[in-house]
């Protein structure tokens, strides 16, 4: 499909179409239930629906499948938010006791976003994407999937395209579910390297002796930096690119290796 042809205005048009004929109730109602082995489960799930001109509707909830597809086949929403299980149904949130109404578990996500790597990607920047921009994916991708695969033991990770700019991974076991909020932290925190954002200075920050974690993603980086840094990207290419990428690394980064 070329994607020049689409235009924007036609959407209202075909979202019902869209929810009635091609979106998988089916399967969206069995993965969020989980098999039904916990009882309310999926009635406690809250879903937020954005609609046409920004409309943001919270704490949607559905007694089964039904009951959802009726809903969004009525409202059409432009964009799905899947939110957390509740102690109590997310539609009767204002009706419980202040202070009972709240989050038991929610799947462990993380959002890979292209805008990440606008320091490093010479073809595109911010919203912009191409071919090139992917192999960054992928690489984050397979480093990510081999970590939570193997450092942590995950088995159920469901990889999606997010609809912009990156790609989403959504962490299904039921130990993940049940994360706090700082485990989930304790987990991103040792899967980060760069720090640093908008009010700070980014850097790459390793430790001595080099984490195992880091080492094996260098691996995987190692298949691709040359073909896709070094030559796609040519991120070598004259000085002021080899000051952005000397200004991420550790000033005492040949310490490490």
């Amino acid at each position: 499909m070329d994607l020049s042809l689409y235009d924007p205005a036609s959407l209202p048009d075909l979202l019902p179409l869209y929810y009635r004929r091609i979106f998988p109730f089916f399967q969206y109602y069995r993965w969020l239930n989980y098999g039904g082995v916990v009882k309310n489960y999926f009635q406690h799930r809250e879903f937020s629906f954005t609609l046409k001109d920004d409309i943001y509707v919270r704490y949607q909830s559905f007694n089964n499948q039904s009951e959802l597809e009726k809903e969004m086949q009525k409202m059409n929403p432009y964009k799905i938010d899947i939110g957390a299980v509740y102690s109590h149904k997310p539609s009767l949130h204002n009706s419980v006791k202040s202070g009972t109404f709240q989050a038991q578990e929610k799947e462990l996500v993380f959002d890979i976003d292209m805008t990440d790597y606008d320091d490093v990607r010479r073809c595109c920047s911010s919203a912009d994407i191409c071919n090139k921009c992917w192999t960054l994916m992928t690489i984050a991708m397979r480093i990510l999937d081999r970590a939570l695969a193997e450092d942590f033991g995950f088995q159920y990770r469901l990889w999606i395209y997010s609809g912009r700019r990156g790609v989403h991974c959504w962490v299904c076991d039921e130990s993940a579910r049940k994360l706090s909020q700082a485990e989930r932290s304790a987990v991103a925190e040792y899967l980060s390297v760069v720090k640093g954002g908008e009010e700070t200075i980014k850097k790459v920050q390793l430790s001595d002796p080099i984490h195992p974690f880091v080492r094996k993603s260098i691996t995987v980086v190692e298949k691709y930096f040359e073909q896709y840094a070094l030559v796609g990207q040519d991120i070598l290419e004259n000085k002021q690119n080899w000051d952005k990428v000397l200004a991420l690394v550790p000033e005492d980064i040949l310490f490490f290796f």
